[in-house]
């Protein structure tokens, strides 16, 4: 499970476990083959989380493995993909990307919309994604920091 705030490296990592063999899921990937390139509904949202998570049980039933691409930025957001694959016997590993503010705000202006892991992000809503960011702790299990 990646795990962070925008921009702070997560798709960057994802992509090269993907690029090894592993399937990537992710929000952003689903939105944008929607044709939907702002931020969606709370319905596409639970639509497309809901497919997002079969996809995941069908690729860990048949022994894949799988990066979610995801931001996990809450706890109960981690603990809920926790809690669905405790049944298949399967402890994910959290990877946690701390990556400090400053950092985030150089890359964000780099994001054009052009393609699905290019979602702009203001300097502004940068800044309150990683201020309301909940990070993990050892507490939850398998934990991994890249700094």
């Amino acid at each position: 499970m990646m795990c962070g705030p925008g921009g702070a490296g997560k798709t960057t990592y994802a992509k090269r476990l993907e690029r090894t063999g592993w399937t990537r899921l992710s929000f952003e990937v689903e939105f944008w083959d929607r044709g939907i390139t702002t931020m969606p509904s709370a319905g596409v949202v639970a639509e497309v989380k809901a497919e997002l998570k079969a996809r995941l049980l069908r690729q860990v039933g048949v022994g894949g493995d799988v990066v979610l691409d995801f931001g996990f930025w809450f706890r109960r957001q981690r603990d809920e993909f926790r809690t669905l694959l405790a049944p298949q016997g399967i402890v994910p590993v959290t990877v946690y990307f701390a990556t400090d503010l400053e950092t985030i705000l150089s890359r964000i202006g780099d994001r054009h919309g052009s393609r699905a892991d290019d979602w702009p992000l203001t300097e502004q809503t940068a800044t309150e994604y990683f201020e309301r960011f909940e990070p993990p702790t050892p507490e939850e299990g398998p934990l991994e920091i890249v700094r």
